[in-house]
């Protein structure tokens, strides 16, 4: 008897570790200061969610008003663009723009959860047989609930610089940000457009050119950048900036142009994004003095 008793003990003991991690609940990290807003786009119905950071002293800095840096792509950019502006940038406010949320789970079974944006961030109404679920080039309307909700959305809520806006947008959301330049330039002061995909698109974004870009009022910065081994998005990129720098605008008071060494599409965001964010951040501290 005295033998099954030492048994028992030393059995449960031994699965003691297992049941006590069994019964523990596990709980997903959230990232601290993160606050997940529902927005809706007025016009079309479709449903969004802002993801928005506000900077530590924020609460205790009552009659100051800050910069905000909007994105797209918000949960592939949000941790990177916090620990970046941590640590070079801290007085501004991140806003970062969901993927449709209501979308049909037909759709998100085929495409994934980001399946809104290659209708929301291209700009050329096209169709494609092998995609009839996409409706390509909703990028003017995409601007619109921007300009319209989420600018109202956030600037009645926080305390902001509606003067100050920042874009930032890598791949599809870069040829976005270069769409929503070339044609509603006001929209942001500063243009961050990391690998934008350009591709042929040239032509047609030059074609929409709006006349603020000759506004010497306008004052906006852009910052664009690709890396060293996208061989085949390189020259189209370049193309563009060159051509853009010879269009010599008025309204643009500077751009910053960089190429991430030893680096293809998805491997240059990293550093592309704490350069611009460094980039953004002199400019903020120029005018300040």
């Amino acid at each position: 008897m005295v033998n099954m008793k030492k048994n028992l003990i030393i059995t449960f003991l031994f699965l003691f570790p297992f049941v006590s991690a069994e019964a523990t609940e596990q709980k997903s990290y959230e990232m601290p200061g993160i606050q997940v807003v529902p927005i809706k786009d007025t016009q079309s119905n479709k449903q969004y969610e802002l993801l928005i950071k506000l900077p530590e002293n924020y609460t205790e800095n009552k009659d100051k008003n800050y910069p905000v840096i909007y994105f797209t792509d918000a949960v592939w950019h949000i941790e990177l663009l916090s620990s970046a502006t941590f640590f070079l940038m801290e007085d501004v406010i991140l806003v970062g723009i969901s993927w449709q949320k209501d979308i049909d789970e037909d759709v998100m079974q085929e495409y994934g959860e980001h399946f809104s944006r290659y209708g929301d961030y291209s700009f050329k109404k096209t169709t494609n047989p092998k995609h009839p679920k996409i409706k390509f080039g909703q990028a003017n309307n995409h601007l619109a609930f921007i300009r319209q909700d989420v600018f109202k959305y956030v600037e009645s809520n926080y305390r902001t610089e509606p003067g100050n806006r920042t874009y930032f947008g890598f791949s599809a959301g870069g040829i976005f940000g270069t769409y929503a330049l070339m044609t509603q330039p006001d929209t942001f002061k500063n243009y961050i457009l990391g690998s934008p995909s350009i591709w042929s698109h040239a032509p047609a974004l030059f074609a929409q050119e709006n006349a603020a870009l000759k506004n010497k009022k306008s004052e906006i910065n852009v910052f664009i950048s690709y890396g060293e081994l996208e061989e085949k998005l390189a020259p189209h990129v370049e193309d563009f900036i060159s051509q853009f720098k010879n269009k010599k605008y008025a309204g643009i008071s500077s751009i910053k142009h960089i190429v991430v060494e030893s680096s293809g599409h998805s491997d240059s965001f990293p550093a592309m994004g704490v350069q611009s964010v460094k980039w953004l951040s002199s400019l903020q501290t120029k005018e300040e003095k």
